[in-house]
């Protein structure tokens, strides 16, 4: 094996095939070969010799440029590269010269949420971000049907198990609570992020969601970035994806640890909705 050797999975993330974790599941379902021989989990290539064909067709090592793009979803776009039952997605709003390359979504959201999604064509940085061991914060305004009482925010944060699956958030703050402790908005927070979990943890309690939105990951906040819009992000604005600023706790928020809260950033908030 050359110097030139990567892992293929690797390999077809780079080429713009789909993403790392889908190239796994493509090998894992005997959908990937090499040199006609069907490929295993992990295996190595060498992209200027060997010879890869996915579902039958060869796939050609493509070098695209890195490019990340902060995107603000609006409602009603699916976070997909391809869906025949949702002919428009998150990619449709990418400019025409970006277009031709392949972009991957790291941190969906669903169909019916709106907000900060990152796309690029980074599969490294795209694994970088949805890899749970990371600890990627993401932050929602969550708006709700009907009010919240601040003493079960210890719920959200202990969390409840639905189908297998334990479904918590890591931080919840009232949003202009009622004398009474009562609110229909709330700031959370999560590092995970399973399907719909937020929904269907504020479902489960009671308690439907109206409105979610992300505004913010890491560090960077979605503020400036109109609807439908995008924002090439730089070096540092990519590092600071990963950044946990911290966040005083006040009378109406509790943290998922009691540990002392870090030396506190900027505050962002959620923008008012309009």
């Amino acid at each position: 094996m050359s110097d030139n050797a990567v892992r293929l999975q690797k390999f077809l993330a780079d080429a713009g095939v789909c993403s790392r974790r889908a190239a796994e599941q493509l090998i894992t379902q005997g959908e990937v070969w090499v040199n006609a021989k069907l490929a295993t989990l992990g295996q190595k290539i060498d992209p200027e010799t060997d010879k890869v064909t996915v579902e039958g067709i060869q796939v050609r090592s493509i070098v695209q440029p890195k490019i990340t793009l902060a995107v603000h979803k609006p409602r009603g776009l699916i976070c997909s590269n391809d869906d025949p039952h949702n002919p428009e997605t998150v990619f449709t709003l990418l400019p025409r010269q970006l277009a031709k390359y392949r972009f991957f979504c790291a941190g969906r959201l669903d169909k019916d949420s709106e907000g900060l999604v990152i796309l690029t064509t980074d599969g490294d940085l795209a694994q970088r971000l949805t890899h749970p061991s990371n600890l990627v914060t993401k932050r929602y305004l969550v708006i709700l049907e009907n009010g919240f009482a601040r003493e079960r925010i210890p719920r959200l944060l202990s969390g409840i198990t639905i189908e297998g699956e334990r479904l918590k958030v890591e931080y919840a703050n009232l949003i202009n609570p009622s004398p009474s402790g009562l609110a229909t908005s709330l700031d959370v927070h999560m590092h995970h992020g399973k399907k719909r979990e937020i929904r269907q943890l504020f479902l489960a309690l009671g308690h439907p969601v109206k409105r979610l939105k992300r505004y913010q990951i890491g560090a960077f906040a979605l503020r400036g970035i109109p609807v439908r819009a995008g924002k090439q992000l730089s070096p540092a604005e990519i590092e600071s994806l990963f950044a946990q600023p911290g966040l005083a706790p006040r009378p109406s928020s509790v943290r998922a640890s009691q540990k002392p809260a870090p030396k506190r950033l900027a505050k962002r908030r959620p923008a008012a909705k309009k």
